[in-house]
Parts: C-alpha cells; sequence; structure tokens
C-alpha cells in the first residue's frame, strides 16, 4: 500500500517545461548548504544518479570530473544529485579518488528527502521508484530551464554533448541565430527565417548560403 501511494504520488508530479524558471531549491551537499539562486549569473549543470558506489554512476562521475574545467571556462557550474546522504557522498568520491586518482570537484545534493528529486521529475517508476533516473538539467544564468536529458539506469551519458549544447546556447544568446543539427563551434550557423513574403525574397539576395529562402547559414 504505501509502495503504491509513493508511485501515485510521483505520477502527480509535473514535470517542469523548457523555458520555465528552474524549480528553487536549497539543499545540503558535499559542499555545505546550497540554493539554487547561489548559480544566479553562472550557467549551471544540474544532473542526477542512481546511487553512490554503483558501477556506470562511478563513470560518470570520472567523466564530469574530466570536463569540469571546460565547464568553468564556458561560465558553467556542476552539480550531482541522489537519494543518498551526504556521508555517503564523501565516502564515495573518496574512494574515487583512492582507488582511481580523480578528485571530483563540485558538488553533490543529499536529496533523503526526494524533495528535489520530485521538483525536477527526477523519478521515474518505470525505471526505479526509489532512485532517480540519470537527468542533466541545463539552466541558464537567469535560472531558466534550456535542456534537459534523460537517461535509463543502464546507460552512461555523453560528455561531449553536454559541452556542446552549452556551446549552442551560448552562440545562439550573443549572436541570435539557431545551430543545425550536429554543429560544433566554428561551423555555419542558420540565420533566423524571415517572417513575410518581402523579407524572404530578399533574403536570397543578401549573401548567405541557402538551400532556399527557410534555410540559409552563414559564418560568424
Amino acid at each position: 500500500m504505501e509502495k503504491e501511494l509513493e508511485e501515485k504520488k510521483i505520477e502527480e508530479v509535473h514535470l517542469p517545461l523548457l523555458g520555465d524558471q528552474a524549480p528553487d531549491f536549497e539543499a545540503d551537499t558535499t559542499f555545505a548548504k546550497l540554493r539554487l539562486k547561489d548559480f544566479r549569473g553562472k550557467w549551471l549543470v544540474l544532473f542526477s544518479h542512481p546511487a553512490d558506489f554503483t558501477p556506470v554512476c562511478t563513470t560518470e562521475f570520472i567523466a564530469f570530473a574530466k570536463i569540469h574545467d571546460e565547464l568553468k571556462k564556458r561560465n558553467t557550474e556542476l552539480m550531482g544529485l541522489s537519494i543518498d546522504s551526504v556521508s555517503s557522498h564523501i565516502t564515495w568520491i573518496r574512494n574515487i579518488e583512492e582507488k582511481v586518482g580523480v578528485r571530483i570537484p563540485f558538488p553533490i545534493i543529499a536529496d533523503l528527502s526526494k524533495e528535489i528529486a520530485m521538483k525536477y521529475g527526477m523519478i521515474h517508476p518505470g525505471q526505479s521508484s526509489t532512485a532517480t533516473v540519470r537527468c542533466v538539467f541545463v539552466i541558464d544564468p537567469e535560472g531558466i530551464l534550456r535542456a534537459m536529458l534523460y537517461y535509463p539506469l543502464t546507460n552512461g551519458r555523453n560528455m561531449d554533448e553536454i559541452l556542446r549544447i552549452i556551446d549552442a546556447f551560448q552562440t545562439t544568446d550573443k549572436h541570435g541565430v539557431a545551430t543545425p543539427a550536429n554543429w560544433r563551434p566554428g561551423d555555419e550557423v542558420v540565420v533566423p527565417p524571415p517572417k513575410t513574403q518581402e523579407m524572404a525574397e530578399k533574403r536570397m539576395t543578401e549573401g548567405y548560403e541557402c538551400i532556399d529562402w527557410y534555410l540559409c547559414k552563414k559564418k560568424l
């Protein structure tokens, strides 16, 4: 009965949507108490993992640690979360450093109450009702949710894609453009489509590389 009530409670939680203000929180972490608003003015990658001392999660934490400096170059902070205690987190990251020689340089939230996990829709009963799935939330400097990625318990994430998507967002914000499939820094970007017939006719004479009036690219 208790399990059924827990699953019903999870089902009633509304997932945050792209463009929403990221749900606020205050949490105990391995870096002491932190709040979402502590990260205002910076990008934040908030990610969840199913549990400490598990094999796929350990490989991911090593991988996240290796892109930490690259994220810093992009004015981006990193923060993990699972439904484990601070003591468990500390013991695990010390074990990773001892066994693998990799220091974990970012805070990890201890969400024993599942409060933050519920706010962000990190618990998917089809995977587990007691552990978070592998979520990634990219939150911009204004606290807006810009991307949400979900992975099952069995498969680790691709760090290169996390860096790529942040590069894409920052390019979009700075230059007012879009980015095409598989875009990388230095590639051509997509010019916003024209909004009127007159603009569409003019577009073909503006010197862009165009497939047609609705799809034109340029170098930055």
